[in-house]
């Protein structure tokens, strides 16, 4: 999967209270975070996506869009982001909730649980030229971080533009010092050595 072209997808979404075609091929040009959440009305899930709708804006500042994705239909979509808050419910969405009633997405992405009926919870990020670039896969009960998807996202992009590693941590923009392969060898035979010294 990893630096290999994701899995096409398509299918109807929900989007600003309206039904929606969708496709992968929408996002190119763009980073994608495409997350899978079990289903709709459940407990974890209104508060991670929650989360990544309200800070959308964050995403898009770096040109990037953020798709879920769940086994459920559109309409019961529609019915989650028509429930308020307060009872369990999405309210407005500012990120489209994909419907994958067949299971086909979610089982192209590798996250359907055949036994359960719906998937894990699965994050995938897709570069601008719809390469997958990193997964991440969390067993039901723990939800993604909105603050290490937006790191994770940025990490690329700065690779992309500098062919650089980065330890992005704390996202100072720290400079990763480069050594030939000879430096690192001699670095390791110092240690050695005086290991046994």
């Amino acid at each position: 999967y990893i630096s290999k072209p994701a899995p096409y997808w398509e299918g109807t979404a929900v989007i600003n209270g309206e039904f929606k075609e969708l496709k992968l091929t929408d996002y190119e040009g763009k980073y994608l975070v495409f997350f899978f959440y079990p289903l709709d009305f459940t407990f974890v899930c209104p508060t991670e996506i929650i989360a990544f709708s309200d800070r959308i804006e964050e995403f898009r500042a770096i040109n990037t869009e953020v798709v879920a994705c769940s086994v459920d239909s559109k309409f019961t979509h529609l019915a989650w982001i028509n429930t308020p808050r307060k009872q369990g419910g999405l309210g407005p969405m500012k990120i489209p909730l994909l419907s994958d009633l067949t299971h086909q997405i979610s089982k192209d992405y590798g996250v359907y649980l055949e036994d359960q009926g719906h998937t894990l919870r699965g994050l995938f990020i897709i570069d601008e030229k719809r390469i997958l670039r990193q997964i991440t896969m969390n067993d039901l009960p723990v939800g993604r971080s909105v603050d290490e998807t937006l790191r994770l996202v940025q990490a690329f992009q700065y690779t992309d533009k500098h062919g650089e590693g980065r330890n992005t941590a704390s996202l100072v923009g720290l400079k990763p010092q480069r050594e030939s392969s000879e430096e690192i060898r001699a670095s390791f035979q110092n240690m050695q050595l005086s290991r046994w010294s």
